[in-house]
């Protein structure tokens, strides 16, 4: 099996309830990540927020340690900004929101998450409608951050937190259909156990727009402690040609590091395993 690149969640700070395992500034968190034995984090973060990018770059070659995602959830969660939102208002502040987002990812040399912030159908709206409309704002986004080599990685997640993008075969027939060229799906395992009859061919179906992973196990907690199979999971990855990274985003039990600590053991070990069983 290949060597993986590891990435974990991070966040300036955030609730027990949150799936984030490092808290602190960036470059604090690079440090940790390094640490334990990862490549890379993922900020979640506010798109007007104060950052150091001298001393975020410093962090980075002092660890060897890198940004891979920047994730816009709050400007859902906290601004209350939607892309599919009847509102033209809410949907320029989203607009807005989102090219600050993209131009954070362009200085650190990172990409883009979307998730939360896609926004929801509202009850008895026409899906199509919203749909076209995404879309829309999707592609002048897709634009923006093309210009800036940034990609934009759509989550797909679980029908009990969103009604937008909820399997894998649902966001590729939304990619096919718009020719966004610039957006790539992102899957999360957690999302995948509720809504996916068979990750492995959830997987598939993403060959070549795939950009981005989540791990967590069925528990939400860190892989390696539940019930899923992640030596399918990960052979799926290698046979389909992914090459982005792996992050673990999961609960903080015991506790953020430890979860971390455990995770990346876990992955490691796995992965050597099936080195092992394949030679």
């Amino acid at each position: 099996m290949k060597n993986w690149k590891f990435a974990v969640s991070s966040a300036d700070e955030a609730p027990v309830t949150a799936p984030i395992l490092l808290q602190g500034s960036i470059e604090h968190n690079l440090e940790t990540a390094a640490r334990l034995g990862y490549q890379a984090i993922e900020v979640h973060t506010r798109e007007d927020v104060e950052l150091d990018y001298d001393a975020i770059r410093r962090a980075s070659e002092r660890t060897g340690a890198h940004v891979a995602m920047v994730v816009t959830g709050r400007l859902n969660t906290e601004g209350m900004c939607s892309l599919v939102a009847d509102e033209p208002y809410i949907v320029s502040a989203t607009l807005d929101g989102m090219r600050q987002y993209i131009d954070m990812a362009h200085r650190l040399e990172a990409d883009v998450v979307i998730g939360w912030v896609k926004g929801n159908i509202p009850k008895g709206g026409k899906r199509e409608k919203y749909l076209d409309r995404l879309a829309k704002n999707l592609r002048i986004l897709d634009t923006y951050a093309g210009e800036r080599n940034v990609k934009l990685n759509i989550e797909v997640i679980n029908r009990y937190e969103v009604n937008i993008f909820t399997t894998a075969d649902e966001i590729m027939s939304f990619l096919e259909k718009y020719g966004l060229e610039n957006c790539y799906a992102h899957l999360d395992t957690f999302h995948m156990g509720i809504d996916e009859c068979d990750p492995v061919e959830a997987i598939r179906r993403c060959k070549g727009r795939l950009g981005y992973f989540h791990l967590a196990d069925n528990s939400r907690r860190y892989p390696g402690s539940g019930q899923f199979d992640f030596g399918s999971i990960l052979q799926a990855l290698e046979d389909t040609g992914y090459d982005g990274y792996l992050s673990v985003e999961c609960l903080p039990y015991p506790s953020g590091e430890q979860a971390a600590e455990r995770a990346i053991a876990y992955l490691k070990g796995l992965c050597g395993m099936r080195r092992e069983e394949g030679a």
